[in-house]
């Protein structure tokens, strides 16, 4: 517990964004900045339990800093943090489904969107055993590897018959087209 407060405090106290914000709030309130560090964790933690529009809020802290590092990381020239925020993104998207279908009974329990919350935190975590890795490489890598075969058939098939449907419909339309135009034609 010790280490996680160091690396609180280091974070506070480091040369970040977050930092530089509390420095600025800490300079007019002259309340130091772990304390507005820490109330501010514990308000959002409350909200998330409590508070009206918690499922938006939570989804905003799963979504708005992964998509802005994600920018970040494309404009890289390192491809090792794009391999590492396109592992994010197929979790979140396989959690997304899954919370799609089971959202419905989840969220009647007081705590969700904190787990929740905690979970996409999680998930995006700086350090080798955050939960994208883990679940990736224990759980969705191992069902795309037993299963893609499948899904590449099913999703040619399906692009091969939504391509015939597209000319069928392409050739009824001009053929209508015609058919109207000559019509109109005879009219006359």
């Amino acid at each position: 517990m010790a280490s996680l407060r160091e690396r609180f405090n280091n974070y506070v106290n480091g040369n970040n964004f977050v930092s530089r914000m509390l420095g600025k709030v800490e300079e007019k309130t002259g309340i130091k900045k772990n304390y507005l560090a820490t109330g501010s964790l514990c308000s959002l933690g409350l909200y998330l339990v409590f508070g009206y529009g918690a499922s938006l809020v939570c989804n905003l802290i799963g979504f708005v800093y992964p998509a802005y590092t994600s920018v970040k990381a494309i404009e890289s020239a390192d491809k090792k943090d794009d391999t590492i925020w396109l592992t994010y993104w197929v979790v979140y998207g396989v959690f997304s489904v899954v919370e799609f279908f089971s959202d419905i009974f989840l969220f009647w329990f007081p705590f969700y969107y904190l787990g929740k919350c905690a979970f996409l935190l999680w998930c995006m975590a700086p350090f080798s055993w955050n939960g994208s890795q883990i679940l990736y490489s224990r759980f969705i890598l191992p069902f795309f590897l037993k299963h893609h075969r499948t899904v590449d058939s099913v999703v040619s098939d399906l692009s091969g018959q939504a391509l015939n449907t597209a000319e069928n419909v392409t050739r009824q339309a001009i053929k209508g087209a015609v058919i109207q135009s000559l019509e109109t034609e005879k009219s006359k």
